[in-house]
């Protein structure tokens, strides 16, 4: 996870400050820069959501966290009919991503619960995404994440991710969401 936070996370960080410095975009929030990141160029879009999704992702890893909370709880279950669906359907998200990319778990326009999986650095934050929401929890299926423990081994390191997820964190976006 080191080598992950400093060689990954950090050089999408310094890339995106790089692409926006000099421009109208440079004092405007990244959630606000991904409405229009199609006019924005490739650099602002592989970076922003480079940096933007593993900030995410960063913040959805912790232990000792207590699960998702009752009003979490309950539009899981409305949403997916229980905890253990929603986890395959999440599961199911990552492992089908051809290639590299991001499961998500987020919440639509119409305050719903939904899970996508977006290609390379996209999240359902762009103009580009095909489905559009506010992300809740994310999970990094690029090979950089899970490659040097467990190789080639995505399914195995998609069910540990379930012993590491702060939903703490998760709570807190979905109450600010909703």
């Amino acid at each position: 996870m080191e080598i992950h936070y400093d060689r990954h996370h950090r050089t999408y960080f310094n890339n995106y400050v790089n692409a926006v410095k000099g421009t109208t975009l440079e004092n405007i929030p990244l959630e606000k820069v991904f409405a229009s990141v199609s006019t924005a160029g490739d650099a602002v879009r592989n970076n922003g959501g480079g940096f933007y999704n593993h900030t995410i992702f960063w913040k959805n890893l912790g232990k000792g966290s207590s699960g998702p909370s009752a009003e979490l709880s309950s539009a899981i279950n409305q949403s997916f009919s229980s905890f253990d669906k929603f986890r395959e359907a999440f599961n199911n998200a990552g492992k089908t991503r051809f290639g590299s990319g991001w499961a998500w778990l987020y919440l639509t326009a119409d305050k719903k619960l939904a899970i996508t999986s977006t290609p390379n650095q996209d999240n359902p934050l762009m103009d580009i995404s095909p489905v559009k929401g506010t992300p809740l929890l994310t999970l990094d299926v690029w090979e950089h994440a899970y490659y040097l423990k467990y190789q080639n081994k995505r399914a195995d390191y998609i069910d540990a991710f379930w012993n590491v997820v702060n939903w703490d964190e998760v709570n807190r976006r979905y109450k600010e969401a909703v």
